[in-house]
């Protein structure tokens, strides 16, 4: 069959979860047998969030092939389980720039640019993946971020408005929307998704499907309103209530019949609706999960986005353990050797995170030196890995000034260096080493016991400074094992202390693999052993 294209947009304001509908539409029509891959287009004018403080935009999530890439990205992976690349992430900085590129080696002969129809034909090209010319895809899902109205997306919107025209039936407009409700009058308020809609046709786009955020349960007679004033047909309109966790979204979009309408607005037979027996059996194991394990993440972004897929995959795992994994952010910039007992009290395992710059790299460095001379499971993810090594350095190899060289430039026992390749690097953006990288893991550790014997593996990277190999002998001698090695580079990926119950750093960010259905074996290892001791 034809690509089917369809494009979520969300208004009213913002974080209304476009993200996890687009995730939950591509489940939904995967479930069907359809092929689907989401791509999100963001209209910030940066090339990537890569050089953008957590704060700012939360984690940065990094694709297989390197690119470094919005958040959203990691609920489409872990919803589908599809691999997502480069060309699944698009900001209004790398369409600029690639319509810029062009004009400065002459390919538009001398025409005037403009933003309609240079910059509008280039967001078109890549909604429609012209250039990803080995796929075939029954599905494209095209979320756009922002809400309706905001100036930097209309250049977005009048793409999709060109696109709806070209393509007709084989494209579908999903939008979503908030509809409040006010204590005060004791009223659910529609009025706010009918503007919504009235600015989204203002552009040239009537939506086909709806899905209203609500905190409460609308009835039919709203639904129905919402459908006539904003000319929609009434089994397109879909609410989207608070439910206890968002792996149940999918779920409540099937027995609202989204899927459904999707393929009758793309003219696509309906068929069964699937019985996606493994999700549920996942939703089960997440009800039934009731007995807490608490688990610390010792960073310095107390942002829940900021640590998103980490904690995710905490999460996953403990449902798979049949345990509630209770996560509580410790601020590693708070910690000091005087508090960190109390600061530390109470957890049954430690997520030493990761990170860049000085900032509380102290703190982590005290808490990795407390879990590991008091045996408390621990797990030090790309900086947190560093500020383990840097610890053991300090305290057992007797490297009193040891550091990284990230830190400190000028640290005697810079345990921690820059990449060969990165030193002549002056940019920052896209720079790092990034994406899926080999590893080889020493047979008979506990990281490849965790991942089932395997002594091959691959993994996801996004740092510039790795495990000193002057130090190597060392650190093996001493009891802090170099157990995984990329073979064509000799670069530490995991260290690991055999004689403690749990005690493993990894360079690379094992969180960005762990899906619903396929939980990272890392951290199901690292659930699974605190577990048993708690238990």
């Amino acid at each position: 069959m034809n690509t089917k294209y369809i494009f979520v947009t969300g208004g009213v304001v913002s974080s209304l979860g476009k993200g996890i509908i687009a995730a939950s539409i591509g489940k939904l029509l995967q479930a069907r047998g359809y092929k689907v891959t989401i791509q999100k287009f963001d209209p910030y004018i940066n090339i990537d969030p890569g050089t953008l403080n957590p704060y700012e935009h939360g984690e940065c999530y990094v694709t297989a092939d390197g690119m470094e890439t919005d958040l959203d990205l990691g609920h489409y992976e872990r919803f589908t389980g599809i691999h997502t690349t480069r060309h699944n992430s698009i900001t209004t900085g790398r369409i600029y720039k690639a319509v810029i590129d062009r004009e400065r080696r002459g390919d538009y002969l001398g025409k005037t640019i403009q933003v309609v129809p240079h910059i509008t034909d280039e967001i078109k090209r890549r909604m429609l993946r012209e250039d990803v010319t080995e796929e075939e895809l029954d599905f494209v899902i095209t979320e756009v971020g922002g809400t309706i109205g905001d100036i930097e997306s209309a250049p977005f919107m009048e793409a999709i408005r060109q696109l709806r025209w070209q393509l007709g039936r084989n494209a579908v407009c999903v939008h979503l929307t908030y509809v409040p409700y006010l204590k005060a009058a004791d009223e659910l308020k529609t009025k706010p998704t009918q503007h919504s809609v009235k600015e989204l046709q203002g552009m040239g786009i009537q939506p086909d499907i709806l899905v209203l955020r609500t905190e409460r349960h609308l009835d039919d007679a709203l639904r129905m309103k919402v459908a006539s004033f904003c000319n929609v047909n009434l089994e397109c309109v879909v609410q989207s209530e608070d439910l206890a966790s968002i792996y149940e979204v999918p779920v409540s979009m099937q027995r609202q019949g989204l899927d459904a309408a999707i393929l009758r607005k793309t003219g696509i037979p309906v068929g069964e609706t699937p019985a996606m027996a493994p999700w549920h059996d996942f939703l089960e194991k997440q009800r039934c999960a009731t007995r807490e394990l608490h688990i610390g993440l010792v960073g310095k972004y107390d942002l829940q986005d900021a640590y998103k897929s980490i904690r995710e995959s905490l999460n996953l795992a403990g449902v798979y353990n049949n345990v509630k994994v209770k996560l509580h952010f410790i601020s590693s910039e708070e910690i000091t050797e005087g508090n960190v007992a109390e600061r530390l009290d109470g957890m049954a395992g430690i997520i030493i995170c990761p990170g860049f710059g000085q900032r509380g790299i102290e703190g982590k460095i005290i808490a990795a030196e407390y879990t590991r001379t008091h045996d408390i499971p621990t797990f030090g993810i790309c900086l947190g890995m560093q500020m383990m090594v840097v610890e053991f350095a300090r305290n057992v190899l007797g490297y009193k000034d040891a550091n990284s060289t990230e830190m400190n430039p000028d640290a005697a026992a810079g345990v921690i260096d820059l990449m060969e390749e990165q030193k002549s690097i002056t940019q920052m953006g896209g720079t790092m080493r990034l994406g899926a990288y080999d590893c080889l893991l020493r047979e008979g550790s506990r990281a490849s016991e965790a991942y089932g014997g395997a002594t091959e593996i691959s993994e996801r990277h996004r740092h510039r400074y790795e495990f000193n190999n002057q130090y190597k002998e060392e650190y093996e001698a001493a009891g802090m094992k170099c157990v995984g090695i990329n073979p064509g580079t000799g670069l530490v990926e995991i260290v690991e202390m055999p004689t403690h119950s749990w005690y493993i750093g990894t360079q690379f960010h094992p969180e960005y693999s762990s899906t619903v259905l396929s939980p990272h074996p890392l951290f199901m290892s690292f659930v699974k052993h605190i577990n048993t001791l708690t238990y």
